[in-house]
This record gives C-alpha cells, sequence and structure tokens, in this order.
C-alpha cells in the first residue's frame, strides 16, 4: 500500500473516491481504534469530528474546549493506525488565517487526507446548537485561502474542506453565497 501517515497518497486516494459516482459512505471515528474498525470493515474513507473527540475525551460538546493539539494528537494517531482517508474536523482554524494555516501544515504533516475548516466565529459552538454566528465573508475567504495555500507546502497534498453554518444565522442565501 503506502506509507501510512502521507497525506499527499491519501488526499490522491480520497479524490479517486470522491470522483465516483453514487452515495460514499464515510463512518465517523474518534480515535485510532474506532478508525481501524472503519478500515477492518472494509469502508474506504471515514471522518473524524470534533464533536466525537470532544464528546470522547472530555465528555463535553465542541464548543471550543478541546485545544488544537489535542485534535492534532488524535489527526496523529489516526492517520498512522491506518491506511485508509480520514476527512479531519479542523473546528475554524483556531483563529484567524494564520492560525488556519498552521493548522492546515500540521494536519497535513501528520498524515491526513484532509481537513475540513468552518467560519464560526470564536469561541466556536456545535453547528447544532443556538448562540453561534459566522464570521464575515471576508474573513471566510481569508481562511479558505489560508487553507489551499497551506495544502500545496512541502510537496504534500491536503484536500480543503469548507463548511458554513450560516444557514442557522444569516438565512439560506448567504450560505448557498458562501
Amino acid at each position: 500500500m503506502f506509507s501510512k501517515n502521507n497525506s499527499k497518497q491519501k488526499a490522491d486516494l480520497l479524490k479517486k473516491i470522491l470522483d465516483r459516482k453514487g452515495i460514499i459512505s464515510m463512518p465517523g471515528c474518534f480515535d485510532a481504534l474506532s478508525a481501524k474498525l472503519i478500515e477492518r470493515e472494509g469502508i474506504e474513507v471515514g471522518f473524524m469530528s470534533g464533536f466525537s473527540v470532544s464528546s470522547t475525551r472530555l465528555g463535553m460538546p465542541d464548543t471550543g474546549l478541546i485545544s488544537f493539539s489535542e485534535m492534532l494528537d488524535q489527526v496523529k494517531n489516526i492517520s498512522n493506525a491506518t491506511n485508509i482517508p480520514i476527512i479531519f474536523d479542523g473546528d475554524t482554524g483556531y483563529g484567524n488565517s494564520v492560525n488556519v494555516y498552521r493548522t492546515v501544515r500540521s494536519y497535513a504533516d501528520a498524515g491526513a487526507s484532509a481537513v475540513m475548516i468552518e467560519d464560526q466565529k470564536w469561541p466556536k459552538k456545535c453547528g447544532h446548537t443556538k448562540g453561534k454566528d459566522v464570521v464575515d465573508m471576508d474573513e471566510a475567504k481569508s481562511r479558505i485561502k489560508a487553507a489551499v495555500d497551506a495544502s500545496k507546502q512541502n510537496d504534500k497534498d491536503i484536500l480543503i474542506m469548507a463548511r458554513t453554518d450560516a444557514i442557522a444565522t444569516r438565512g439560506l442565501d448567504d450560505a448557498i453565497k458562501r
């Protein structure tokens, strides 16, 4: 196969999987064991959510309590334990666009094939809870630009997934625009 923590090879495989027609089953994982169980079942790709990590490590919801370092530790453990691509939750990138750049680079160096960055204001809240808000469009664009720039450094590749919570706070039109 390939080196378990090689983000470029896993990103290339994920691109091929995502280009297929049909529904892609992508179960959630929260640690190396749960990711290995997904792989063992023959499922080709998984997703590590911030909520699942926060709830299993802290017994708390995903409200910004889990640190970048704790999430990166999970990314490393999961990437080193599996050969399948995993999409990893990068939350808001843990700050401004400079922090987003660092998050994406660190996730790629840890072996992630993809990272999801969201447009919530900090401190973030679970996507399904009340009281959340999103950053303005310029900040959201800045985060995505930083993520894409970081994804191409050091001959590694990591896919970027952008997520918005605008539908709950600003309506469907703004969510579609984002």
